[in-house]
């Protein structure tokens, strides 16, 4: 009689623990920045969280549920606008507007993909810039939002730049856990074994019994909630909107740069992304239009040559995942990683 081999599933890694605990202490130093950091590099991590969390989004759409939008500034302008709305004509709290600023893209989210659905790949990816550019004219012309004159954050004042600094800090901490480590949680769950599958072969997920078109129309509202969020912070920290601004395409292409370089289809991607971009912009942006040739040769390289960026490079020769969100069977004299 043979006697099975006893196995056991493994669900973390000792990379992946070490990347936890890391992850903790960079949160826990981003709420005390007020305490040992200037404004200018408080400004710089609210600018990083904000970079984060709209390229998580864009990933968890794009690279898991198939939808490659480069309207998301859609979303971004949405729950902008809405948050200023809130405080300067109806007196609401600032800090308190943010979640609410959020209800606007969730409703705004639910007409566009009724509306796109039934298209599929680039004519997808048209639409939702077509919508985004609709919902931008719509703003410019609205006296409610003063147009295209934009609206200023002025109860801001009301507010001393440390009370300030720790909400920002506060809300961009949160901003992090929703949407990094809620796209974490997803994707370990059994809706995420489902977006894996629904990711390498759609159709193939759907005659296993995956509700793809349900699916999918989930992600896309989270994905516009989540873009929304990190929208309302980062115009908060600027203090004014506007329509050219909140609706600006460059965040589409922001997305899709950091998405594309840092390894589309994992979260380590978009955060490896998020920081090539960020110190990039910050260090070469002076030198203008060159600097975005650069920065689209290297989306194009990617696209063409390396499809899974530079994470997907790293992880095709290290066994060292930091988010890991699949299940690994360990032998007995197996150590594991």
């Amino acid at each position: 009689m043979t006697t099975l081999p006893i196995v056991n599933v493994q669900r973390h890694t000792l990379s992946s623990r070490i990347a936890m605990s890391l992850s903790v202490v960079a949160l826990m130093a981003l709420i005390a920045m007020p305490w040992w950091a200037d404004s200018g590099w408080i400004r710089w991590a609210v600018e990083l969280s904000c970079y984060i969390a709209i390229a998580q989004m864009w990933n968890l759409l794009a690279g898991y549920a198939g939808l490659v939008s480069v309207g998301q500034q859609a979303f971004i302008g949405a729950a902008g606008y809405a948050l200023f709305v809130l405080c300067q004509k109806f007196g609401v709290n600032p800090f308190l507007a943010v979640p609410l600023a959020m209800i606007v893209p969730a409703i705004l989210s639910v007409p566009t993909y009724l509306l796109l659905h039934r298209l599929d790949g680039p004519y997808f990816a048209i639409g939702t810039w077509v919508v985004a550019e609709a919902v931008r004219l719509v703003t410019t012309n609205l006296d409610f939002v003063n147009a295209g004159a934009g609206l200023t954050l002025r109860v801001m004042t009301q507010y001393r730049l440390h009370e300030r600094e720790v909400a920002m800090t506060i809300l961009c901490a949160i901003l992090l856990l929703v949407t990094v480590g809620g796209s974490y949680w997803l994707l370990r769950s059994r809706h995420g074994l489902a977006l894996t599958a629904m990711r390498d072969n759609p159709v193939s997920a759907g005659s296993q019994g995956v509700n793809v078109s349900r699916l999918r129309f989930l992600v896309f509202i989270a994905a516009a909630v989540g873009t929304g969020f990190a929208g309302a912070i980062y115009y908060m920290a600027q203090l004014r909107i506007t329509p050219a601004s909140g609706y600006d395409p460059k965040w589409a292409s922001i997305s899709i740069f950091i998405v594309m370089v840092g390894g589309i289809g994992s979260i380590e991607g978009a955060i490896i992304g998020a920081l090539l971009y960020f110190f990039a912009d910050r260090f070469f942006s002076q030198y203008g239009a060159i600097y975005m040739v650069v920065l689209g040769c290297l989306t194009l390289f990617m696209a063409i040559y390396a499809r899974g960026g530079i994470w997907g490079f790293v992880s095709s020769r290290f066994d060292a995942p930091w988010f890991p969100v699949g299940r690994r069977l360990v032998l007995p004299n197996d150590k594991g990683t």
